[in-house]
């Protein structure tokens, strides 16, 4: 528990740091948002009135200061573009981008932990070199170009699955499901690569214990000793890269959501920058960066139930 809440009241000022450094960046990038909403031929009378209702015209520090007092009272603020309350907007958005980041975390691990285990337990045999043949060659594809290929081949050619479109899980089960088949496999293949090979190295240097000598010498079965034994000590570091991959997934993937036109978290936060919606992008980044770190925090908690040494810290 100790450990637990170090990590909470450490996230306070990471959090606080993230706040400063995404304000004054974005403030840094160059056109202005108004003239962004309002276009080329507004008169100045305009612009100087939706500066001043947006806060435009004060100093930085001056903006950011009001900014973050109403942070601290939930306010996220308003869109420059739409006038929609910005917390809104990311609760809208964040939805479809954790239905699809769950399904391509149950897709990479449904690949990854059984093929890292069998290239393990086959170590320099032909289920090992097929194994890391299949990881490299993930490793290498493109998202971009993975999201093309299936959409051609299975939504042009063979007209399977859409090629684009949203369906709420809560309306129609089945047409989300369906939507969602290939993001899902073009997010889940990036992530089943490297999962694929950090478990394989952990089953090599776990297999290796003395405890699963012991255990092969009392006689057990094999399969039982690299599944009931192995296994489960080698799920730690391949735990913490799990964590790191949905907690980038439920930051948004750009290019994944962008082919799709999957109307997530990432799309969102790239419409807003090319249309200069900074309430947005800054809402947007502080809601993944702390989903982030509450993924992380989860992580920890996990550790504690595969290794329960780290129960007594």
């Amino acid at each position: 528990m100790k450990r637990l809440a170090a990590r909470i009241f450490s996230v306070i000022p990471v959090l606080f740091g993230l706040c400063v450094i995404s304000y004054t960046l974005l403030a840094m990038i160059p056109g202005d948002p108004i003239t962004a909403m309002l276009g080329m031929d507004a008169t100045p009378e305009a612009v100087t009135v939706l500066r001043a209702k947006y806060d435009l015209d004060a100093p930085l520090p001056i903006r950011f200061l009001s900014w973050f007092g109403h942070l601290l009272t939930g306010d996220l603020g308003r869109s420059i573009q739409t006038g929609r309350e910005v917390a809104g907007m990311v609760t809208t958005a964040l939805v479809p981008t954790m239905e699809l980041g769950f399904a391509a975390l149950i897709i990479s691990l449904l690949i990854a932990i059984p093929a890292g285990v069998i290239s393990a337990a086959k170590r320099n045999r032909a289920p090992d070199y097929f194994v890391s043949v299949l990881s490299l060659a993930g490793l290498s594809l493109p998202s971009f170009w993975l999201a093309i290929l299936l959409i051609l081949f299975f939504s042009i050619r063979l007209q399977i699955f859409p090629s684009s479109g949203y369906v709420p899980f809560n309306v129609d089960p089945f047409s989300a499901l369906w939507h969602m088949t290939l993001p899902a496999i073009t997010l889940g293949v990036a992530m089943a690569a490297s999962t694929m090979r950090m478990t394989r190295a952990a089953m090599l240097d776990v297999l290796t214990a003395d405890y699963i000598r012991t255990a092969r010498a009392k006689g057990l079965p094999w399969h039982k000793v690299v599944w009931k034994h192995g296994l489960r000590n080698a799920l730690i570091p391949v735990t913490t890269l799990v964590g790191l991959q949905l907690g980038q997934l439920m930051g948004g993937v750009v290019v994944t959501e962008t082919v799709f036109a999957w109307p997530g978290i990432g799309k969102l936060t790239v419409d807003a920058i090319f249309a200069r919606d900074f309430p947005v992008v800054q809402g947007a980044i502080l809601i993944s960066a702390a989903l982030f770190v509450a993924i992380n925090l989860v992580t920890d908690l996990v550790y504690t139930v595969l290794d329960p040494r780290l129960r007594k810290n």
